[in-house]
Order: C-alpha cells, then structure tokens, then sequence
C-alpha cells in the first residue's frame, strides 16, 4: 500500500487561545512564567516543536526528553511541563506536574479545545478484531458520503489522506491534533483502536466517546502487564470513566465472558449497553451462517428486524467483527441500509485472513495473528474453508511475552496438517531458543513440523509443498512489512515473500 503523508500539525481555530495559566490550572502543575502567555501547540516530539508549542519532557525507560529542551527553547516553545522541579538558570515557563503523561493529555485537549466533543468518537479495544472493526466501522460513514477519521495498528486515515501507523493508539498530542484537524476536515466520526497499553500510558484520555467497543479478551501482552487481572483492569479503563469520562454508549461482545461481566456491570450502573454475540440470541447476532474463501453470509439479527447478509471478509472471527459495526453504527444513528451497504463491500484490514491472488489451485493467505488465540482463531477459519492439508508458517516475538510460545506452538499443531516454525521478529534474542519455546508446544499435538529459521526460506519451503486444495497459512506478520533481527530493522513482506514463492514455484504433477 502506498501512503500519501498526513501532516499531523497544528490547525487555526477561532477559538479563544489557551494560556499556560489555563494549561496550569487544568493540569493542577505549578507554573514558573508569565500565565499570559497563548500556548498553540503541545508536543513530546522535539522535531514538532516550534512557535508557541509547549514541550512534554518525558524520561523513558531508553531517553530522557529533557535533553532536548534547549533544542525546543531555540525553536520557539514558550515552556516545558515536567515532573521535574524547574532548573534555576531554565529562562522559559516551566510546568511542574505529578503524573507527566496524564498532564499531557489534558493540557492537549485544552490547547485544541477538546476536539472529540464536535465528532462521534468510536474506541474499539479487546486481544483480538480491533484493527478490522475498526475498518469496518469506518466504512460505515464512508457509505454515507462523509469523510472519516481513524488511528489504528495498520495506518492513520483523515479523508482520503493515509499515514503509516507508527503506534497502534497514537500519543495524547497527536491524538487530540488530528482529531481538531478532523473536525476542520468536515469529518462527524472517528474512529481509533484503543490498546490497554496505550490506555495505561494515559493516551486516551480526555477523550469523549460516543461508541465504546469491546471484542474479546485472551491471553497477550503479559511481558507488560504480568497478569490477566491486570490486562482486564487496563481494559475497563475505555468504560470506566478513568480516561475522564464514560462512552454514551457501550457496544460488547457477551459470548466473552469477560464481555458479559462488563455489561451485567454497566448495565446496573445506568449506563446504555447493546451486546452483541453469535451464540446467544441478543441485540445484534448472527444465525444461519456459511463460509467459503469468498467470503460469507448469515442471517443478520437486529433488535428491528432480521435481513440476508453477505460479505467479503472469511471466516467465524469476522461475524463477531461485522456485528460490532453494526451495533456501533446503529448506535451512532446511521440507517441499517447504510450500514449494510457498508458492510457488504468492505474488505477489511490489509493482512488479516489476506488471500494472495494467484493461478494455482491451493490457497495462501497471510495473517496479523500473534497469540495462540489469535492464532487458533485463524486457524478454525482456514479448517472451515479448506478441503485440503493446512500448512502453517508461523513463529513468535523476540523481547516479547515468552509464556505465550509454547501455546502458540500448541495452537498450530492442533489445527495444521503441517507446521513450518520460523522466526517472527526476533530483536535481540536467540532465534533458535525461540522457536526451541514453540516447539514444546508443538510436539505436545504429534503432529510433523520442520523448523527453518530463516523466514524467507520458511515461505518458500511450504508453497512448494502445497497440494491442489491446500492452504498455506503465513501467520504472524500480516499487514508489517519489515523483520526486527538484533537491534536492526529489515525490509521484509510476508505477502511479498509469498508472491515470490509462488513465481519460483515447479508446478506439481
């Protein structure tokens, strides 16, 4: 995909100015300077810094931005906010803060007037389906001839201008400057991934919800948050009111059974819920449903009425998918045949169950799917769809959540006919102990494996095994189009790879 580049910069408002006695006062900082001073723009990212700005000196666990604030002084900021006391020969206003991060959102949403009270903000967290949710849920006000806002793991999107994500959930400032930018653009609705990391690192808050999703939770990310208990809690943050204030409406899956604690809870707090979920029969659900690589159809259930549909999107994980867009667009007040239409012609996110088109009569289909869930998710899909073998190429994260291996390994081999483990992003450690971790897992299934470090090779070795009717699954990287080895990053496309396999492919028979 070819990105035109979104400047994410700062938008002219004719609303009043904001002033660091106005930043200091909402940040609860205390501030060294002149108050009267109109601040225009809040930033972390030093390069960003210019006339009027006000730096957010973040220490990290790898840098410490204070370093740079004589670089952002000379480029024109107006001050600093720190939690640090401010130095006794630093010549600008300084801002002294408790909790740095949560003091830059506030004073973000300060400077560009809180810029999601003027649109209808869709947050969509959960282990799984945020990125295709969230594109589905953008189509919706597409399909209504309205241009749309959205952040997520793939690409950020205002109208029709694309940026490379660099994070899946972007800081608090650039969050709060394209959503102002969105609201100039003409734009009603947006629409962001929200991960508990980011939600942690107090990048959504200050942000006013019309829509709160959630799709599921399993297993991942526990190198960061050490238990599921503390995975849960960072997630209730987006319904909670700890962001700053509660979603109009919460749209949950409730065939999760964390999904259903959390409507049972909101719920009896007053607060509106539409649950959604394919097994039960509730506000949104699915019946009667039937797979094949072109895509799907069920009956589609809404508390209205019941309709045919049909979509491009392949396999089960999608209909939870495609039910959280429509309970988020019924609740944000678009017509059932808008949202349909919608729908209907979607295609979702780049690399998630992503067919690669070619002559021959097996299928190979790249994936995002990196958890054992995920990875058994994809797997069910590609069970459903394929008469032949499965053949999977997958391998784990280095520097990542290791407890997740041999699970993952376990998932592939219960599934697969074949399992090809190889290196996912390695980073700085051994690539062979990583996939000695999966292995584990794998062995425990009895099903045959090859393990090929390289991913290249990987790729190539299982296309020239595939059989007429097979699939081959590339899982892991899906929509990334580089490999981390060391501390060094590489250009590296699994759908590339792919294609290039196929092209050097001696044709069976």
């Amino acid at each position: 995909m070819i990105y035109s580049r979104i400047q994410i910069t700062h938008v002219a408002s004719n609303k009043e100015s904001t002033t660091l006695k106005d930043i200091a006062r909402t940040t609860g900082g205390r501030l060294s300077g002149d108050e009267r001073v109109a601040v225009t723009d809040v930033t972390h990212d030093s390069r960003q810094a210019g006339q009027g700005s006000l730096f957010v000196a973040i220490r990290g666990e790898l840098f410490d931005a204070h370093k740079f604030i004589p670089q952002v002084m000379q480029q024109g900021a107006v001050g600093v906010i720190s939690e640090l006391e401010r130095p006794a020969d630093f010549a600008g206003a300084w801002i002294q803060v408790e909790n740095v991060r949560r003091a830059m959102a506030l004073a973000a949403a300060a400077v560009h007037h809180h810029p999601s009270r003027e649109l209808q903000l869709v947050g969509i967290t959960g282990t799984n389906g945020k990125t295709t949710t969230a594109y589905l849920v953008a189509s919706i006000p597409e399909a209504a001839g309205e241009p749309v806002a959205m952040t997520g793991t793939v690409e950020y999107r205002l109208g029709k201008e694309r940026k490379k994500a660099g994070r899946t959930t972007p800081e608090a400032t650039d969050m709060q400057r394209l959503l102002r930018q969105a609201v100039e653009l003409g734009c009603k609705t947006a629409v962001m991934e929200c991960s508990s990391q980011a939600m942690d690192f107090h990048r959504c808050d200050e942000l006013d919800y019309a829509v709160a999703v959630f799709t599921n939770l399993t297993r991942d990310h526990l190198d960061y948050h050490k238990t599921m208990e503390n995975y849960w809690y960072a997630k209730q943050r987006l319904f909670d009111g700890r962001l700053g204030s509660r979603p109009k409406t919460s749209v949950i899956n409730v065939d999760d059974p964390y999904g259903v604690e959390l409507a049972n809870r909101l719920e009896k707090e007053g607060l509106r819920v539409v649950r959604y979920a394919v097994k039960l029969n509730t506000d949104v659900t699915a019946r009667d449903p039937e797979f094949s690589l072109a895509g799907m159809r069920f009956r589609l259930r809404t508390p209205d009425t019941e309709i045919g549909f049909h979509s491009p999107l392949v396999g089960p994980p999608h209909i939870y998918n495609t039910l959280a867009a429509v309970a988020s667009g019924l609740a944000l007040g678009y017509s059932l045949e808008v949202i349909t239409k919608a729908l209907e012609e979607c295609t979702g996110a780049p690399g998630r169950f992503e067919r690669i088109a070619h002559d021959g009569d097996f299928a190979v289909v790249v994936d995002y799917a990196h958890s054992d869930d995920a990875l058994l998710n994809v797997l069910r899909t590609a069970r459903e769809v394929t008469r032949g073998r499965i053949i999977t190429v997958f391998g784990c994260g280095g520097d990542r959540d290791a407890s997740k291996r041999a699970p993952m390994g376990e998932a592939a081999g219960s599934l697969s006919d074949i399992v090809i483990l190889t290196s996912d992003n390695p980073r700085t450690e051994d690539p062979k102990q990583i996939l000695a971790d999966a292995e584990v897992g794998i062995q425990k299934t009895g099903k045959p494996y090859e393990k090929i470090a390289d991913r290249r090779e990987a790729i190539h070795h299982a296309i020239a095994q595939a059989h007429t009717d097979d699939l081959v699954l590339i899982a892991g990287k899906g929509h990334e189009d580089y490999q981390i080895i060391g501390r060094e990053v590489f250009h590296f496309d699994d759908k590339e790879v792919a294609r290039e396999a196929l092209s050097a492919r001696v044709p069976k028979g």
